[in-house]
């Protein structure tokens, strides 16, 4: 799975838990600050992740953006195959 096939994952995930558009949901964004999530929706959308792309995310209090959510997820992708 390439790092842009994982941003589209994470794209529709955090827009469908936030209810924004997918175009919102760039690299750049902070999950917190600019797309508005709480704690809650950060947990909601790795169980997600994990549930849609068949792996295991360990809690990371360094994720807060979208690059960093995709650079996680490729990690534990790649962990993975």
């Amino acid at each position: 799975m390439t790092k842009e096939e994982i941003l589209n994952k994470v794209q529709e995930i955090v827009s469908e838990q936030l209810d924004i558009e997918p175009q919102e949901v760039v690299l750049t964004a902070d999950i917190k600050e600019d797309l508005e999530a709480d704690s809650l929706d950060v947990f909601e959308i790795m169980n997600e992740l994990e549930d849609e792309l068949d792996i295991q995310l360990e809690a990371d209090e360094s994720i807060k953006t979208i690059q960093d959510v995709v650079n996680h997820v490729a990690t534990q992708v790649a962990a993975a195959d």
